[in-house]
């Protein structure tokens, strides 16, 4: 990870993009799994939901797939040639963990169709990152974070 003048932690592109196509990999098993089990196809979803979990609550520095990218794939790419800030990414990282919670639940409750909608939605954005580079989660992530409170002022 690498800093900017702007201060916000920044990776390179590419792992982001490596990332989104092993998610990518993952959620067509879960869909291709969930036409012949739901208990399967829960497992799987609750796999990938932990590990967006883990790439929303501690960033692409300690993500399962990053690790990955880090160890087997970045050295071989070469210096990054593009960055982007992390906290977008982890904000996309959530909207998955929320889209496989969702998923999980409706596996879990035994209607496959609940289950395979949200993996879809997940599998959606999954695709377009890995395949034209767009994150809808980053794209949501500054609509979103003009909500977040503000620290209040301090007293004077």
């Amino acid at each position: 990870m690498t800093r900017t003048s702007d201060s916000l932690p920044r990776v390179d592109v590419r792992g982001p993009r490596f990332v989104a196509w092993i998610t990518t990999g993952v959620l067509v098993l879960v869909l291709a799994v969930s036409a012949l089990s739901t208990a399967a196809a829960a497992i799987l979803i609750g796999l990938q939901a932990v590990v967006f979990a883990i790439g929303a609550i501690s960033g692409p520095a300690k993500h399962p797939y990053g690790r990955i990218y880090a160890a087997l794939v970045a050295e071989r790419n070469g210096p990054p040639t593009e960055t982007e800030p992390v906290p977008p990414l982890r904000f996309a990282q959530a909207l998955g963990f929320a889209f496989a919670g969702l998923s999980l639940l409706g596996f879990a409750l035994g209607s496959s169709i609940v289950g395979a909608v949200f993996a879809g939605f997940a599998l959606f954005a999954a695709f377009l990152n890995a395949a034209f580079g767009v994150c809808l989660g980053c794209q949501i992530y500054p609509l979103v974070s003009r909500f977040r409170r503000s620290p209040a002022p301090a007293p004077n």
